[in-house]
């Protein structure tokens, strides 16, 4: 039994319609329409309150919805983890550029349009995303912040906290022009990146956010610092997740360094279809392949 039954039969027995729902839980009746037909993934537990506020109109136990949905989250998430990634839509490319600092914008987009959705794009969205996530996490609960954005967006306060929930289950892969249009645009002010150590500054819209503008060093840490991830220990203890895991790939994989957060295994086992993807990576120089006497290796 899914969380879309769950929530119907509940409806039903009551005598409630999807539009009371939707007042309870502070959303669209849109969205709660699209939920309950299967057109959207329930949003993660741990980013919203909308379990609880539908628990409790509903008359059900607390933690009922929230983990029928974590259930039915990870089961949707392993059918889809095989799909190779897709690029970019090209409108989130393009704010994202724009909000690139001017005398490195020219150096970037060439190197975006060489690798399309490659190792430099693919780390400066995540990075940006990981930044936004971070201060929308935090506002979650402010309506003042929620009202404020939803104005600057010309969105109701309705249509915002839609879309934030759907921004907060969102990943690189799948980051849409609407999340950039929501979020990215105006709360990031500007953004660089060192090419050389891959060290990036983020500043953020001092307007929307409290304080002075915060800034973000994203630098890779050294191996001084040995701790395991617990997602990648469930990646390893997890067989359908790892099992054809080469040495090397598994290594390479320990080595990823998140400054706090907390990947999941899932989030491993994509990674590691990253990795044998050739499309990620550019062919290596023939010239390089050949030995002393001339033959390839």
């Amino acid at each position: 039994m899914d969380v879309c039954l769950v929530i119907k039969q509940r409806l039903d027995e009551l005598g409630f319609e999807q539009k009371d729902l939707a007042t309870a839980a502070d959303v669209t009746e849109s969205y709660i329409s699209q939920l309950l037909a299967r057109k959207k993934l329930p949003p993660a537990p741990d980013r919203t309150d909308i379990y609880e506020k539908m628990a409790k109109f509903l008359k059900l136990p607390s933690d009922r919805l929230s983990k029928l949905a974590d259930h039915q989250r990870k089961e949707e998430l392993k059918r889809n983890l095989g799909d190779p990634p897709a690029p970019l839509f090209k409108e989130v490319r393009e704010l994202i550029l724009r909000k690139c600092a001017p005398a490195k914008e020219k150096q970037i987009r060439a190197i975006f349009e060489k690798q399309p959705f490659g190792e430099l794009e693919r780390f400066v969205t995540q990075k940006l995303l990981d930044v936004i996530k971070n201060v929308a996490k935090e506002e979650l609960n402010s309506e003042n912040w929620l009202h404020l954005v939803a104005r600057l967006t010309g969105r109701s306060y309705e249509q915002l906290r839609v879309t934030l929930l759907e921004f907060l289950d969102t990943d690189v892969f799948n980051l849409s022009p609407e999340n950039c249009i929501s979020f990215l645009d105006p709360l990031i002010e500007s953004w660089d990146v060192d090419l050389t150590t891959f060290g990036m500054e983020i500043v953020l819209n001092r307007r929307i956010t409290s304080g002075d503008p915060k800034r973000y060093e994203f630098v890779e840490r050294g191996p001084d610092q040995p701790e395991v991830e617990p997602g990648f220990k469930e990646f390893l203890n997890d067989r359908s997740l790892s099992g054809t895991a080469s040495k090397e790939e598994i290594e390479l994989l320990k080595k990823l360094r998140f400054n706090g957060k907390r990947p999941t295994s899932l989030y491993y086992y994509r990674e590691l279809q990253s990795l044998r993807d050739p499309l990620h990576f550019r062919a290596e120089n023939p010239s390089l392949m050949r030995n002393s006497s001339g033959g390839l290796k």
